[in-house]
């Protein structure tokens, strides 16, 4: 149905007659290279990206220009390997007709065209039923080498190799080579870049162990394929008085950091990503990245979280985000409390029963939970997202913020002092505003008043809090400063009572209940 006009450096430009048409052919297309790649090394692999356009032409002969073609050639360039990217005229015209779910993926500013251009994507793999699969980050982990010099330590090394493996795969957001695959590679020394195009991995964990005396000293590192640099690196020196005890220790410990570090990673590459790849994994990332830069950023993070779960519906780490979203919108956008704990209530839940078994999905349900008024589940889901995962920071911060708030702050301290250990707080760092209602608690207002005047731009509904710090510490200029300020910027429909109710209802203990609106009051506050 289509006319091939052209060939474009490594692409081929098709016409057809309409974009029904197009968008059919796409879908075929890729499937069956799809079912053609099975069986296949991946380095044989043809897999291709295809841009869909529907717009006026030049007809030169058999050629063909025009702005037409170039935003087809952009949109091309924009799509995921095996996926479809198409324009917003042409997602109009096939909107309904075809089978296959397109994200809207916002506009977008085109090379050597004027106006941005709304683009909407397919998901990876060319049919409908792939399209709602959330893309993975996939890792391997290679045979530890036994560097001891003694044979018979071989088996401390490959047993932490397995172990590793199998406690990695227990996390449902990752893809995790098996063990036959990796352990091709034990005695030899691959190069990395070509290690990951044969494994198909972007990430590879390999380290050593040498032993010495009753002391081993194990090292571990995790590599970024593509470039061959190391994200994180550690040692650990252990005494050897029990060897399966240790091996258990150590799986713990590593199994703990990769996938943070991988999250971590990839949150950071979003910076220099173009907004082209929305798989619900890709979606979700960039909720996670927005949702942390206090106000607009909850409205940007929403909308991602709904694009992963629109993608796929039964993305737990999605729901688990959007019920943050609620929950935080709140106290930052000044959203109805009703409505929000309602929704917050029901992605929270709706994530525990995806998946009960990610650290980070107990954590954020947790944090729902307790804004929903449920400070007992809170805690509980807390604590269980540490033992899940005792290396994750945001799971320590999240176990701090249900501590603070049910009336142990002393005991927060210490959570929120090992969760920033791990990863220190960034200047604009939203949970900050945890820590210093933590100090607050414990009247330790000078140092909650610092915390805040540190931030870059304090986000406006913080103003309240910083007054009633003020006010505490006996600075009443600097309180009704901070009071005017807050009636300066605050977003529209931000209702200082509902605020101030909100938080105090936050607290289980009367104590910190009265605490928060006494305090509000003598910063000047009509609460």
């Amino acid at each position: 149905r289509g006319r091939v006009v052209k060939v474009m450096g490594d692409g081929v430009l098709v016409e057809f007659g309409s974009a029904v048409d197009a968008v059919e052919c796409a879908v075929a297309v890729q499937a069956g290279f799809v079912a053609a790649n099975e069986g296949l090394p991946a380095d044989r692999h043809i897999v291709l990206r295809i841009g869909i356009n529907l717009g006026d032409v030049i007809v030169e002969g058999s050629d063909l220009y025009g702005d037409g073609v170039n935003i087809a050639a952009r949109l091309e360039g924009l799509a995921e390997p095996g996926g479809i990217c198409v324009s917003a005229k042409v997602w109009g015209e096939v909107r309904g007709k075809v089978a296959l779910a397109f994200a809207d993926a916002g506009e977008v500013a085109l090379k050597n065209i004027v106006q941005p251009i709304r683009i909407y994507q397919s998901a990876v793999a060319g049919t409908a039923q792939r399209s709602a699969l959330p893309m993975k980050p996939a890792i391997a982990v290679l045979p530890f080498t036994n560097m001891s010099g003694d044979p018979e330590q071989e088996y401390f090394s490959d047993g932490l190799t397995e172990d590793i493996i199998t406690e990695l795969s227990r996390f449902k957001g990752l893809n995790v080579i098996a063990r036959n695959s990796t352990f091709h590679y034990k005695g030899k020394v691959p190069n990395i870049q070509t290690l990951g195009r044969e494994l198909g991995v972007p990430y590879v964990v390999e380290g050593s162990v040498r032993k010495a005396g009753n002391r081993v000293r194990v090292t571990a590192q995790l590599i970024d394929t593509a470039t061959g640099s190391h994200l994180w690196a550690d040692r650990y020196d252990r005494d050897l008085a029990d060897i399966f005890a240790l091996q258990d220790e150590l799986v713990r410990i590593i199994v703990g950091i990769v996938p943070v570090q991988i999250d971590r990673f990839a949150v950071t590459a979003l910076q220099r990503k173009p907004v082209s790849n929305f798989t619900a994994y890709d979606c979700e990332l960039r909720g996670r990245r927005a949702m942390w830069q206090w106000n607009e950023g909850l409205d940007v993070a929403r909308g991602w979280f709904e694009q992963a779960i629109a993608a796929d519906p039964d993305y737990a780490l999605a729901h688990a985000g959007l019920a943050m979203t609620y929950g935080y919108g709140i106290f930052a956008l000044g959203v109805q409390p009703e409505t929000a704990i309602a929704k917050a209530r029901q992605h929270a839940t709706r994530a525990i029963e995806l998946d009960d078994q990610d650290p980070r999905v107990n954590a954020g349900a947790a944090f729902s939970y307790h804004v929903a008024g449920e400070p007992q589940l809170a805690l509980a889901l807390s604590e269980r997202a540490i033992a899940l995962n005792p290396n994750d920071p945001f799971a320590l911060h999240v176990r701090g913020a249900a501590l603070t708030y049910v009336g142990y702050p002393e005991q927060a301290l210490e959570w929120f002092a090992m969760s920033e250990r791990l990863e220190p707080y960034a200047r604009n760092d939203a949970r900050l505003d945890v820590l210093a209602d933590c100090h607050q608690m414990l009247g330790n207002w000078d140092k909650a008043i610092e915390i805040l005047e540190s931030l870059p731009s304090l986000p406006p509904f913080l103003w309240m809090p910083l007054a009633a710090a003020y006010a505490r510490a006996d600075r009443a200029d600097k309180a009704t400063w901070a009071r005017e300020r807050y009636f300066l910027e605050r977003p529209v429909g931000h209702d200082p009572v509902v605020f101030a109710d909100f938080h105090s209802r936050m607290c289980v203990r009367e104590v910190d209940k009265n605490y928060w609106r006494e305090s509000y009051r003598m910063a000047g506050f009509d609460v």
